[in-house]
């Protein structure tokens, strides 16, 4: 058999100026040394080197003009998707048939085809010698930039704060609320105590009083009301040898936990009229507690925020107390079975008497230094804790409201009760005396009621302190809202309201009392809305004032600008709600109705959407017909779904009963989503090393109305429609993207030593502008366009995305166990931690950032993995897997190439996508859509609804 006859071209090379696609190096001809110099003087990121016919193919980014005679290696032309080194005449390329994608190389005279194989790849950097090199850190030139200002975050009011009538709290009152919540005394109660103590007389002289059967000499400080006074007392003293008898048989008698709990009452006393309620039963022991601890620690059940992170704003209240330990219940056992247990009992007693008698006569300065705060949250074994320990303890005190006979406590709830009622008399009196802001530290501080005290100071004009004790306590965001309001703190209220979401709670709490408020706060609100890019909701906010209208019609069309799904429900809104910007607005409005692609069906039924929900109108009458055939055409030739429902709205007005009488029936069943569909075909693409872009691709996100935003590094930021058109061009340095929710602005963040330089765009209105250069380590891919997510080391923070003069955090939280490494925000904010045990933290957006768990991380929880590179010793982010329920997507290296495949729930491969070469993928999730790229520039886009894939070619 005759070999085939080998090709000799007529022109052997490119001669003058050609559009070169790649250029070839040849070693032999220049030196093996010479050629890897030309190859890198001419390599930039993004350029891909392969081996072919012994030289170095080098496949430039985009085609340029190149002179032959002085380019450094030998052009190449793309010829019908072939690679050339010469013109080939027709019958030349007839008789080569080369295969799509090869590389015809002249040499010698004769014409070779070959093929770029992804295999021959040349690492260019492996050229280089490094190892004599080492690593500095770059750091800017100019100054760092400042710590980030914070919100911070108002502190309960303190007792000062009420006034120069509120005294510092007693020793005493401090010790016994701590020992009833079971914590331990601090260091400067235990000295002020000792140092009474020693004022009074030693322990000692005080026991040998008991045991000779007298009473401990009351303090000079606390008088003793005469119905006290005048109770026999040694009748109820026994002998010493009574008294041990006693204690014998209440010890080796038998006593369950109720009598342990419960303390008798005196033979022959009267119980109060209100009926006592059982004492629930004595804690565990420490060795149940002690195996409750164990398990806790096993199952790992445990989700409480460290104390560090409840320093933030938003952080959740501290963990109820854990009760005494050991040692503590050692303690308890003595106090009930030994001789010291009635002795510090009778302290006890004669502590809560002289507070009773404080009350009783009058002597409210004092009462307030001794009293003992009876909050909402107190617990149930706080308020056990407050009875009187010890059988046949009781203490006699004169009725709250008349009455001659005496009254005998010995349970805590009963002691609860009286005390509620004094400082309820203590409240009104203060209130008579015009001593308001006393009267509210009763509410507030001594009775819990921290709602009725804000109300209470609001009534006196108290404002401010009313401002201050509703955010300090903890109360609803839109009633701190409404109080900072009051007290004409604005900028305060607003940067609340912002960061909990209370706009809304707030207004209607102040139309009730303060209209002229809750008007000023309703505009504040449209306007924050509006600002954030919410340009619909800020128009709706705002609909209730008539006079600020003309603010909604601005604020509608700046919204249609914009385009995409959201401008198409503004102007839905701006002809519905303003007939007289229906002629400005003609134009898009039937540009849009009138458009048969695919591209603006989302935008045409967003349109309708809006248009059936509005009030009967001339206009809307007049765009029925328009938007019933738009989307009837849409329906038909595949581009969107309708029902029935949707048109019965849009025709519910319409005069034209033709149009209802000619409409086709809309009941046909809905084919399923792609991922619903069991027996679809795998999805298959393979993009060639040879399919490079122009320019490298480090992140991409698809917006709606089939356009794309792309971050092209030092390059800028590039808008595209999918089949690559370009339609803006943002000249900021952008490595990575976040987008507002909104799609009316971009965040772009491009590294800069140890900080990051984030720039602001504005789609609208095609501006791009440098906003600031911060820390940044982490931070959530999109926002609201208003709160940004951004983490610091192991501070994670809200900062304002509104404020022009850098970062501002509205709320923050600090040490949450190690460095942040991953942020997403959507209903919650959830955050992934380094460290000896990583963590994921959660926490609940509405009302405020509030944290909802805090768990050991686990696989498959949404973010990244993250894992320490050895070599660095720096902790990196794992991102070949990306997680977007319900759909997975794993990015796995393979000897050909990057294979992205695509999953859906139960792990069932719905894609395989193969990108040829050693440039690692990435991707994008986005509604509805999978984006896949890399720094080479190629770019596909994957319709997760419909099942299908497809490049986009960009220029």
């Amino acid at each position: 058999m005759s070999r085939a006859r080998p090709v000799k071209p007529r022109l052997h090379v490119h001669r003058g100026t050609v559009v070169a696609s790649a250029l070839w190096f040849d070693p032999a001809l220049l030196g093996e040394r010479e050629a890897r110099g030309r190859v890198l003087a001419t390599w930039a990121p993004g350029i891909n080197v392969f081996e072919v016919a012994g030289g170095f193919l080098l496949r430039l980014p985009q085609p340029r003009p190149v002179e032959c005679a002085a380019a450094p290696g030998l052009p190449l032309t793309l010829e019908e998707g072939v690679l050339t080194s010469a013109p080939l005449s027709a019958s030349e390329r007839a008789h080569l048939a080369p295969a799509l994608g090869s590389v015809v190389l002249v040499r010698a005279g004769r014409a070779e085809v070959l093929q770029a194989d992804p295999s021959r790849r040349v690492d260019v950097s492996a050229w280089l010698e490094v190892s004599g090199w080492s690593v500095a850190a770059v750091k800017g030139l100019g100054a760092p930039p400042p710590p980030v200002a914070v919100l911070e975050p108002v502190t309960a009011p303190a007792r000062e704060r009420f006034g120069a009538g509120i005294p510092a709290p007693a020793p005493e009152a401090e010790a016994l609320r701590a020992r009833m919540e079971g914590q331990p005394v601090d260091a400067k109660t235990q000295e002020a105590l000792a140092a009474k103590a020693r004022a009074q007389g030693s322990w000692w002289d005080r026991l040998r009083a008991w045991l000779r059967g007298e009473n401990a000499p009351r303090r000079p400080e606390a008088p003793v009301s005469a119905a006290s006074a005048s109770a026999p007392e040694a009748a109820s003293s026994p002998s010493l040898v009574g008294r041990l008898s006693s204690w014998l048989r209440r010890t080796l008698g038998s006593r369950g936990p109720e009598a342990a709990a419960k303390p008798a009452l005196p033979s022959g006393a009267t119980s109060p009229s209100k009926p006592r309620k059982e004492a629930p039963p004595g804690p565990p022991s420490w060795l149940s507690r002690l195996l409750g601890r164990l398990r806790q620690a096993f199952s790992g059940s445990e989700e409480v925020a460290s104390p560090s992170a409840s320093r933030g704003a938003g952080a959740p209240p501290p963990p109820e107390p854990q009760g005494p330990g050991l040692f503590s219940r050692l303690t308890e056992w003595m106090l009930r079975n030994t001789p010291l247990g009635p002795l510090l009992g009778q302290r006890k007693a004669e502590y809560v008497r002289r507070l009773f008698d404080m009350f009783e006569q009058g002597n409210l300065d004092e009462a307030l230094r001794y009293a003992i705060p009876l909050g909402k949250g107190m617990t149930e074994s706080a308020r056990i804790a407050l009875g009187l320990p010890g059988p046949r303890e009781s203490i006699t005190l004169q009725p709250a409201r008349g009455g001659g006979g005496k009254s005998l406590f010995g349970g805590g709830e009963e002691i609860y009760s009286a005390l509620q009622e004094r400082y309820r008399a203590a409240f009104r009196k203060l209130e008579r005396e015009g001593r308001i802001d006393e009267a509210a530290f009763v509410l507030s501080e001594l009775l819990g009621e921290h709602e009725e005290a804000v109300s209470f100071l609001e009534k006196h004009e108290r404002l401010g302190l009313a401002a201050e004790l509703a955010e300090g306590r903890g109360l609803a965001p839109g009633l701190v809202v409404r109080q900072w309001l009051l007290a004409k703190d604005l900028k305060r209220a607003v940067a609340i309201a912002r960061r909990s979401g209370a706009f809304s709670d707030a207004v209607l709490r102040l139309e009730r009392t303060h209209p002229a408020e809750a008007r000023t706060l309703r505009l504040l609100w449209a306007e924050s809305l509006a600002e954030a890019g919410d340009y619909l909701r800020a128009a709706t906010v705002v609909w209730p004032l008539e006079d600020a209208r003309p603010l909604a019609r601005s604020w509608l069309e700046h919204g249609s600008e914009v385009g995409g799904v959201g401008g198409a429900r503004a102007l839905a809104r701006l002809v519905a709600a303003f007939p007289v910007a229906f002629e400005g607005a003609r134009a898009p409005t039937l540009a849009l109705l009138e458009d048969e692609g695919r591209e603006r069906a989302a935008e045409r039924m967003a349109f309708a959407e809006v248009l059936a929900a509005e009030a009967r109108s001339d206009t809307r009458t007049v765009l029925v017909g328009p938007v019933v055939r738009s989307l009837l055409r849409d329906r038909a030739a595949g581009h969107t779904r309708i029902d029935t429902n949707l048109l019965t709205l849009l025709l519910r007005d319409a005069g034209d009963g033709t149009l209802r009488a000619d409409l086709p029936p809309v009941s046909d069943p809905r084919r399923h989503p792609w991922i619903d569909e069991s027996g679809a075909a795998l999805l298959t693409e393979r993009l060639g090393a040879t399919e490079a872009g122009p320019y490298p691709i480090h992140d991409a996100v698809a917006l709606s109305g089939q356009r794309l935003l792309l971050a092209l590094g030092e390059a800028g930021v590039r808008m595209v429609r999918t089949d690559g058109r370009r339609v803006a061009h943002f000249d900021v340095p952008a490595f990575s993207l976040v987008p507002s929710v909104h799609e009316d602005r971009v965040l772009a963040l491009a590294p800069r030593g140890e900080l990051k330089r984030i720039s602001r765009i504005e789609l609208g209105s095609r501006r791009a502008t440098h906003w600031c250069d911060a820390k940044v380590d982490a931070f959530a891919p999109s926002y609201d366009g208003s709160l940004w997510f951004i983490a610091e080391r192991d501070t994670v923070m809200a900062v304002d995305a509104l404020n022009a003069d850098g970062l501002k955090a509205l709320w923050r939280v600090s040490e949450v166990g190690g460095p942040v490494l991953a942020l997403e925000v959507d209903v919650e904010l959830r955050f992934a931690t380094w460290g000896e045990e990583p963590q994921l933290w959660t926490y609940v957006l509405p009302g405020g950032p509030t944290l909802r768990s805090r768990v050991p991380r686990r696989s498959g929880d949404g973010l990244p993995m993250l894992s320490l590179d050895p070599l660095t010793g720096q902790v990196e982010r794992l991102d070949h897997w990306v997680y977007m329920p319900p759909w997975t997507v794993s990015c796995v290296p393979t000897p050909v190439g990057q294979e992205v495949v695509l999953l859906s729930r139960g792990s069932t491969v719905r894609a395989r996508f193969l990108l040829e070469g050693e440039t690692r993928a990435r991707v994008r999730f986005s509604p509805g859509e999978l984006l896949v790229f890399d720094v080479t520039g190629r770019l596909l886009r994957v319709d997760l609804t419909e099942g299908s894939a497809r490049r986009v070619p960009l220029s």
